[in-house]
């Protein structure tokens, strides 16, 4: 999508993509807590009408372009207009258009996704198509068993079952052979080993279990053991940890080879410098480490 194309997305749409939803809202605006900053009071206003926005706090004020600047922290306009584009896929440019509406459930995604999760049951990860699912994945079934949980839902009326990994606010990731999702709320997953300045950054957590798997068995290096490690569902919730992210020396990104993962490295090096260190470097023929455990390398 072209600048003009980008400035057609309503920002309330943007901000709901990553994660943000209105502490208020009419036909008119929208109040939110600001999502670059620190903000306990909510003190950023969304004007629909206008497609604009006001921070009451810092007296700063602009457009989606001049949002999403301030929530990735760079100045490189190119990958701000890429990373507008990748958070906001599902809804058809046609429709993001900033007209005056309240949200519904039916034009929520996040939302009616929410609601349509229905009688869901937790419990210890046994069944067996979804063990052989993480098998044809090289996953380890003892980390697998550690790390996951199993879900049991209904859906529209159906029920369905699934690999849950949980995440800090209480939802989960869920994924079975068929389906890719979330049970809200949206969160990252922080595995913390107590007391370090290092901490491993991914994409997915079948990333997660497979940086597991690689290095129980000696097939990845690792250059710290006692690091911190962070699963963030998503390259959407990146701006929600950056203020965390802060307090590390050592930021071991093992990403997606592909521009999104790039494009994440690229911006953490610009908040912490030199203490970013891209490991897809030491997978250059796979896109992520799961392929690396299947050994399906890319097509050259």
């Amino acid at each position: 999508m072209n600048i003009m194309q980008i400035k057609q997305i309503a920002i309330v749409d943007f901000l709901l993509a990553i994660g943000f939803r209105p502490t208020k809202e009419t036909a008119a605006s929208a109040w939110y807590h600001a999502p670059y900053r620190e903000d306990e009071d909510p003190s950023f206003k969304v004007n629909k009408n206008r497609n604009i926005w006001y921070d009451f706090a810092t007296a700063k004020s602009g457009d989606i372009i001049d949002l999403a600047v301030l929530v990735y922290r760079t100045q490189n306009i190119s990958k701000v207009l890429k990373m507008i584009a990748q958070a906001t896929p599902a809804v058809p440019l046609q429709v993001r258009t900033f007209v005056p509406h309240l949200q519904t459930p039916a034009s929520d995604g996040i939302r009616a996704q929410t609601s349509a999760f229905k009688n869901l049951r937790v419990q210890a990860l046994a069944s067996m198509p979804l063990l052989t699912y993480l098998s044809k994945r090289g996953i380890d079934m003892e980390m697998a068993r550690q790390e996951c949980r199993e879900a049991h839902y209904t859906c529209h009326g159906m029920n369905y079952f699934a690999i849950a990994f949980p995440n800090e606010a209480g939802g989960y990731e869920i994924r079975n052979p068929y389906y890719k999702g979330c049970i809200a709320p949206k969160a990252v997953s922080l595995i913390s080993q107590g007391q370090t300045d290092s901490i491993c950054l991914f994409e997915g957590f079948m990333d997660y279990l497979s940086f597991l798997t690689l290095r129980k068995r000696e097939r990845l290096t690792v250059p710290c053991y006692d690091a911190d490690l962070l699963v963030l569902n998503s390259v959407n919730n990146l701006p929600k940890v950056l203020p965390r992210l802060r307090a590390y020396k050592h930021l071991y990104c093992y990403l997606d080879n592909d521009d999104a993962g790039r494009c994440v490295v690229d911006m953490l090096r610009e908040l912490k410098g030199d203490a970013v260190h891209d490991m897809m470097e030491a997978y250059p023929l796979y896109k992520d480490l799961n392929d690396i455990l299947v050994g399906k390398k890319r097509m050259p």
